[in-house]
């Protein structure tokens, strides 16, 4: 245990209670819960809280859809989270709703701080408006096609084909996601948060929370663009609090949202005489609040969050841990294909501690994205967990019960190679700490190895056939028991269930994270039963084949819909692609990748910007027919306005390769 007990507050970013929990949500909440157990591991006063987001337009829509009010569909919801989460050993200290009466109670007491020091003002806004239904429609209730690609069926507020965003009046043929009319532009007025005022807090704050390089980048970006005003206020109908002294004006979402790690917190500590709210929620303790969020939330935990905080008087998070986004067998998770996988599915046919190791073993402090590849799953848990870890145990247990009474020696043979193991638990400690598990199960793994050698040169299985080596026997196995304890007590924060057995197994109440540096020594344990089984493929296939949704029935000719973004055969027709002649081609001066191309298109000319530069010399290109895209929209670059785009494929660097005609092709003529 350290020398000085830490007051520590952990939370992860709220599901929203309206669908089930997936593998890609329970990257965060598996990373969040191996931290929280380690903690309390080492001694610390650590509480781990979370809550159901359950308010905004999508909820109150989907509740609509069902003939359910918004309570009873969050409701239900959330006791599907809360048992999804048990099962897979998500330990809460509290988990609680957004729509409960202390987060209303915070969340106004914060609006009401932040209006007298004049962070709230008002203004006059346009919005789309769905005359049917009777309300102004969030940028996601409105669709329609992109105004700079043209892509059909984008969101209002960004096209998911080119990346542009955009406002949804910007949209071409606009359509409400609820009545499919035709929005009109009606205007409201809208309550807005002053943000710009709190960059040099952000800043600071920024500095003091070691935030991940990555995460500072983007913040960067985020600062040059500018801070832009946060609009706080929706207009009814809308599911959510009422701001004080309006009829029909509410909080957005992402207001009360965060604060809901606090309202949970209040929560718990009218249950806890060892909690106070005010030790961890107002400026001036030693306690720390960390925030555990996917990088597609950054901007609210990063700027809107700390600032809010900030302005009503509340302590800012110590930091904030971002992680990437999962994807299964190196793609999107795919409804279609099986890989987009509900908590539920996952626990009908599998073991919940092969996913926490899993990824454990993938996970570090970044926000690069994870894979969760299944053939590598299969082959890693059945390495790492039973053939090395487990198989320890497995191969002295037997030994112990049927030849020494279930008692252990009272001494280790081989106290050096203990000690290595011993050794390990600060470096171990530190990888924890720092969240990179993956250098940690590594170095688990690695002292694993160590173990299973010391049993394969020793070979207790020959030796008690021999009457006069008992006594060497009895030591191998006490050893072998030994590095397995050591080795389980480190990943206990990753493999609770897997923990309880192994205690169970050797007599023991909770262990602390410093148990693994003392030898357990005469002493009886019980007899040893199974602590995981092997992952057979057929159950990964099962759960994959059960995750599987059929598309729904097509015209012939219609095109057949999946998760990945597509276009339709006539959206292809559009696209004009010709033979073109490379009349000049030159290095971009700043640019380290692209070249400028001019292009003879047959009646016309075309200038073009490719990153071609690594692949191609200049003087090489002269004259070559290649394929270009006639017909694209022309785009602004910082080097200039390239006009259409050649085609080329290859993973990039040197390794790309213009697609060209035919020396007898002749420039303008169409690509059929």
């Amino acid at each position: 245990m350290s020398d000085k007990q830490r007051k520590i507050l952990v939370t992860s970013a709220l599901p929203y209670a309206n669908g089930s929990i997936h593998m890609g949500h329970l990257v965060e909440y598996l990373q969040t819960d191996i931290w929280v157990r380690f903690q309390k591991m080492r001694g610390h006063l650590c509480t781990y809280v979370c809550a159901s987001d359950a308010h905004g337009t999508p909820i109150m829509i989907k509740a609509r859809e069902q003939g359910v009010t918004p309570e009873a569909l969050t409701e239900a919801f959330s006791e599907e989270f809360k048992r999804d989460f048990a099962d897979f050993g998500v330990d809460f200290d509290n988990y609680h709703t957004t729509h409960s009466s202390e987060n209303e109670a915070l969340t106004v007491e914060m609006y009401e701080a932040l209006r007298a020091r004049g962070d709230i003002y008002t203004k006059t806004i346009e919005q789309a408006y769905d005359e049917k239904e009777g309300m102004f429609l969030p940028d996601r209730f409105v669709r329609g096609t992109c105004p700079v690609c043209k892509s059909e069926d984008q969101y209002g507020d960004s096209c998911e084909v080119c990346g542009s965003t955009y406002s949804p009046s910007d949209l071409i043929d606009p359509v409400s996601v609820v009545s499919g009319t035709t929005p009109v532009k009606r205007e409201s007025e809208h309550y807005f948060f002053r943000l710009g005022n709190y960059e040099t807090m952000l800043r600071d704050w920024m500095r003091d929370a070691g935030l991940d390089k990555n995460m500072l980048a983007k913040l960067e970006e985020w600062f040059e663009a500018g801070l832009q005003d946060w609009d706080i206020s929706r207009d009814a109908p809308y599911f959510g609090f009422a701001i004080p002294g309006t009829k029909d004006k509410f909080f957005y979402v992402w207001l009360d949202a965060p604060v809901g790690y606090p309202a949970s917190f209040k929560n718990l500590c009218e249950r806890r005489d060892d909690l106070d709210f005010d030790d961890y929620w107002r400026p001036g303790n030693d306690t720390e609040v960390f925030h555990f969020i996917g990088k597609d939330i950054m901007y609210f935990h990063t700027l809107f969050w700390p600032a809010v905080l900030h302005g009503s008087g509340f302590r800012t998070p110590t930091s904030v841990f971002a992680h990437g986004f999962l994807t299964v067998n190196g793609k999107k998770m795919s409804k279609s294909r099986g890989t987009f996988i509900k908590a539920r599915t996952y626990l009908d046919n599998l073991e919940p501690s092969y996913l926490r190791y899993y990824y454990a073993a993938k996970l570090g402090p970044t926000i690069e994205d994870i894979d969760l590849n299944l053939e590598d799953f299969v082959a890693r848990v059945n390495s790492d967990l039973v053939g090395k870890l487990v198989n320890i145990a497995s191969r002295c247990a037997g030994f112990i019960n049927k030849r020494f009474e279930g008692r252990l020696a009272d001494t280790l043979p081989d106290e050096s190679l203990f000690k290595e193991v011993a050794d390990a638990a600060e470096p171990v400690a530190s990888f924890m700490e720092n969240r990179e598990y993956s250098k940690a199960m590594r170095q688990i793994m690695l002292l694993a190895d160590a173990a299973n050698r010391y049993i394969d040169e020793h070979k207790p299985w020959v030796m008690i056939k021999d009457e006069d080596r008992q006594a060497e026997v009895h030591g191998v196995c006490t050893q072998g028991i030994n590095l397995f304890r050591s080795l389980m007590i480190y990943l206990s924060p990753v493999l609770p269930a897997v923990s309880d057995k192994a205690r169970a197994f050797l007599n023991e109440p909770a262990w602390q994270w410093s148990d693994a540096t003392k030898p357990l020594l005469f002493t009886s344990i019980n007899k040893f039963e199974p602590l995981l089984t092997r992952v057979e493929s057929k159950q990964v296939e099962k759960m994959v084949e059960e995750s599987k949704e059929a598309p729904a029935p097509v015209e012939d000719g219609e095109p057949v819909a999946d998760d990945e973004p597509t276009i339709s055969i006539d959206d292809f027709m559009k696209v004009d692609l010709r033979i073109a002649r490379i009349e000049k081609a030159e290095p971009v001066e700043g640019a380290d990748k692209l070249l400028q191309l001019t292009l003879d298109v047959g009646d016309f000319k075309r200038q073009v910007f490719a990153g071609i530069k690594a692949a191609y010399a200049p003087d090489d290109l002269i004259g070559r027919h290649v394929i270009v895209v006639a017909n694209l929209a022309p785009r602004k670059m910082r080097f200039g306005v390239s006009e259409g785009m050649v085609l080329a494929a290859g993973p990039g660097g040197k390794d790309i390769f213009l697609l060209s005609a035919d020396d007898g092709a002749v420039p303008g003529m169409r690509v059929k």
